[in-house]
């Protein structure tokens, strides 16, 4: 039989998220069903509950980055069994209409089934996220959360973790290599751990400078304040790659200048408007512009498992689910070191 969910929806762009009774499909032969401890707090969330990108389905239960127990597995799951820890990230199944799955690149593929504001493989059901207290996930798209991880603080590795992983591996980060990480947030922060873990020089590249001991505590070699018109100057020419966690207007040719012949400035945040960029910050120093976009349920397991090995979890500050609303505005103020966990006890 279906189960019964609680949580909380955005039911209109202008209205708060209110609690919201649901059900969750039946599940299949190779369906895992899952009790969510914790989901964090993305900022998709805020730009998909207030129909900022113009795709909107109401009502909507946001989260995509979903940690839990599993309480029930359907007769053809092999991989899982009741009481693992298993996260559930940005997407429930890829590529519908494909012959074959592409394990390395799917986030990339048509037809991704994204965790919440979609439809299922169906067509017709719609998908609902992890502000509620279970959900009901295809096998293949489940993670397995190392044990020595904490469930809360994991939650957030299910987005802005792989967010981060990605481009870093995609990029080869190692020793040897110097990175620098703009914004010191919630993508930022894991940012600045996963790089180090991997061997690399990491700097952080914020407008002020007053997270620098944070960062230099979670591992970065130096800070600089990007408000200083002279870090651009001592920075010149220095970087092997420059991941840019913000969606902000920048300087891009300014950034761009930072990068070593061959370099490479990766984007994770969309801007609102076109990024101008001018020819010469590019071709002189074969320099390239590009992005990256969450991962592969087969990359995120891997960010797992290297985070599992390395003790790597988010910075986070827990909240019940009835001050959602409240956390939605301190994202928008940057008013949280650094991700929010909703703790899903909360809605007992």
């Amino acid at each position: 039989m279906p189960t019964i969910a609680r949580g909380y929806a955005a039911t209109d762009a202008s209205k708060p998220l209110t609690p919201f009774t649901f059900e969750r499909r039946d599940p299949n032969p190779d369906d895992v069903v899952i009790s969510i401890k914790y989901s964090g707090i993305c900022h998709t969330d805020i730009h998909q509950a207030r129909n900022e990108w113009g795709n909107a389905v109401y009502p909507m239960v946001p989260g995509h980055e979903i940690a839990g127990i599993v309480t029930a597995v359907g007769s053809k799951v092999t991989k899982f069994k009741v009481g693992d820890h298993v996260g559930v990230g940005c997407f429930v199944d890829s590529c519908v209409g494909c012959a074959t799955r592409d394990f390395d690149n799917e986030q990339y593929m048509p037809g991704l089934v994204f965790t919440y504001n979609g439809l299922e493989a169906d067509g017709k059901t719609a998908t609902q996220g992890g502000y509620s207290d279970s959900i009901v996930v295809k096998e293949g798209y489940v993670l397995a959360i190392p044990e020595n991880l904490p469930l809360d603080a994991s939650a957030p590795l299910l987005c802005a973790g792989v967010t981060l992983f990605s481009p870093l591996r995609h990029y080869n980060v190692g020793p040897g290599k110097k990175v620098a990480i703009i914004g010191m947030g919630g993508l930022g922060h894991l940012g600045v751990k996963i790089g180090s873990a991997m061997g690399a020089d990491i700097t952080v590249l914020s407008q002020t400078l007053s997270k620098k001991e944070d960062g230099l505590k979670l591992g970065a070699k130096e800070y600089y304040a990007t408000s200083d018109a002279s870090t651009f100057d001592k920075l010149a020419g220095a970087f092997d790659l420059i991941i840019c966690t913000v969606s902000a207007e920048i300087d891009w040719n300014a950034y761009l200048g930072l990068l070593k012949v061959n370099g490479t400035m990766v984007l994770l945040g969309i801007p609102e408007k076109a990024i101008p960029v001018h020819a010469f910050s590019l071709v002189p120093g074969r320099r390239s512009l590009a992005g990256s976009m969450i991962g592969s349920i087969k990359e995120t397991q891997e960010m797992l498992d290297f985070c599992g090995k390395h003790d790597i979890v988010s910075e986070i500050e827990k909240i019940g689910i009835e001050q959602v609303n409240e956390a939605f505005e301190r994202v928008l103020k940057s008013d949280v070191r650094y991700r929010f966990v909703i703790d899903m006890a909360s809605i007992a």
